[in-house]
């Protein structure tokens, strides 16, 4: 393949995401940032643990 029928490609693909995506709805975009939220804490507190223990151990 050459650089323009990549292009091509990436194109059509692009356009049928577009036309499959949609808004979410108000309960969906709820449960959405709770569970990023969840994960973003999560995260937080393995970091946390992980700076913790590193001080205990002298690192």
């Amino acid at each position: 393949m050459n650089i323009q029928e990549d292009f091509n490609k990436f194109i059509k693909d692009s356009k049928r995401v577009l036309k499959v995506s949609r808004k979410p709805d108000g309960p969906e975009y709820l449960d959405l940032a709770k569970v990023s939220s969840i994960g973003v804490v999560i995260i937080g507190v393995i970091g946390f643990i992980i700076i913790i223990l590193g001080s205990f151990i002298g690192l």
